[in-house]
């Protein structure tokens, strides 16, 4: 963020401005307002970051409290539950906790992820994805190592378009759904996990069983 701006005159106007805007605590509002000379699109990236890191600190904090996301997509065609955990049941309560778990849902419903995060995903699988790359890439003559990295690129993909998790979040396809989930943690100050996720959708075949299904959980 650059070096700190001294003597910056922060106001209790600025403060509140601030805070309407995060919803981050009096102090840290403060502190963020000076660190950046009293700017305040610098001082919302400066709480943005700084929060992440401190969330990232909180990682290893229980999570057993949280809520139940639903979305039933217009026409009752597709209906989502999806179960976000956070520590305390008063953020569980919170505006932003419970956005958070409907816009996971709408992200569910939208592009279908079959798994929570790439370790969820079974080695049958990936192995399977791996040998199609490797097909269609030594088609093309190049050398091993080049092959190796064209299709661990092209299983990267493929961990993007299939886990929740490496999605772009469909409402700022610039984050992804982790990405969102760090930023909100940081803003209500508490570790938070999506813990398991179920899609339905009216006349929609058996998932093959190869895939393995939603589950597992991943902590911020």
């Amino acid at each position: 963020m650059g070096e700190k701006v001294e003597n910056v005159a922060v106001t209790a106007e600025m403060v509140k401005e601030l805070r309407e805007r995060t919803g981050a605590g009096v102090m840290d509002c403060k502190h963020a307002l000076q660190e950046t000379g009293g700017d305040m699109a610098k001082a919302r990236d400066w709480l943005r970051e700084h929060g992440v890191a401190r969330a990232e600190r909180r990682s290893g904090r229980a999570t057993a409290e949280g809520t139940m996301g639903c979305y039933v997509h217009a026409g009752g065609k597709i209906g989502v539950l999806v179960e976000v955990n956070c520590e305390t049941d008063f953020v569980a309560r919170t505006p932003e906790f419970q956005d958070f778990a409907h816009q996971v849902a709408m992200q569910v419903a939208a592009q279908h992820p079959q798994y929570l995060r790439r370790e969820d995903v079974p080695e049958a699988v990936i192995e399977k994805e791996k040998s199609f790359y490797r097909a269609e890439v030594e088609q093309a003559e190049k050398p091993p190592q080049v092959v190796e990295r064209i299709v661990q690129g092209k299983l990267d993909r493929f961990f993007q378009d299939v886990c929740l998790l490496e999605q772009p979040f469909i409402r700022d396809p610039d984050k992804t759904v982790e990405q969102l989930m760090k930023e909100v943690a940081a803003k209500v100050g508490e570790n938070m996990r999506i813990r398991r996720f179920v899609r339905f959708q009216v006349g929609e075949a058996i998932e093959d069983e190869e895939r393995g299904g939603p589950g597992g959980a991943a902590e911020v």
